[in-house]
């Protein structure tokens, strides 16, 4: 489902309430941009591709090569052209593994405003224990300034808490430790 701080009424009553269940995996995708929230592919061509599971017998020598080394260094993870040493060769190569659909490729988005978008994918395992993500960039907020500040308290606790399974685990076992030693201070206060 989409959300966007700008939805009509009649968006947000189209929004399905969800449950997450343990031992299911998520795939999320986030999009971000100071416009409107409408996106659109760009005209920008894009360098960023992933295989298909569909099977052509190649023409060319240089789309054979290519699609070769796209299977043995990708397998079905996307890759980028700026990976392959010789970056003219592998897009001679690119086009027609794309026209036969050998390769999907993962267009630029922006706003429909023309403002710019920041795209974040990533993968989260609901566990017993807590959330785990698997994979995609970690975020540092110190590298990036902004001219907005959050100011709601609730936000905040909630953003200084650990997401970390491990973290939490390492406060409750510190608690249970005091505990148990207090309850022991208490019984030898008391004999």
């Amino acid at each position: 489902a989409v959300v966007s701080t700008q939805s009509t009424g009649a968006q947000k009553k189209e929004i399905k309430n969800m449950e997450f269940a343990v031992h299911e995996v998520y795939a999320m995708d986030v999009f971000v941009t100071t416009g409107s929230g409408k996106m659109k592919e760009s005209n920008v061509s894009t360098t960023v591709h992933k295989r298909s599971d569909e099977m052509y017998s190649l023409k060319m020598k240089a789309s054979r090569a290519f699609f070769s080394d796209v299977c043995n260094r990708f397998t079905m993870m996307p890759f980028t052209l700026r990976a392959f040493e010789d970056e003219k060769k592998a897009k001679m190569g690119l086009k027609e593994c794309v026209t036969h659909e050998l390769l999907h490729p993962y267009p630029v988005q922006q706003d429909s405003d023309g403002k710019p978008v920041a795209q974040f994918k990533y993968t989260v395992l609901v566990v017993p224990n807590g959330n785990i993500r698997i994979n995609g960039g970690l975020f540092d907020p110190s590298l990036f300034k902004s001219e907005h500040k959050i100011e709601d308290k609730e936000v905040l606790a909630l953003l200084a808490q650990s997401a970390n399974r491990k973290a939490g685990g390492k406060k409750k076992k510190k608690k249970a430790k005091s505990a148990a030693e207090e309850a022991k201070s208490e019984a030898a206060a008391e004999n």
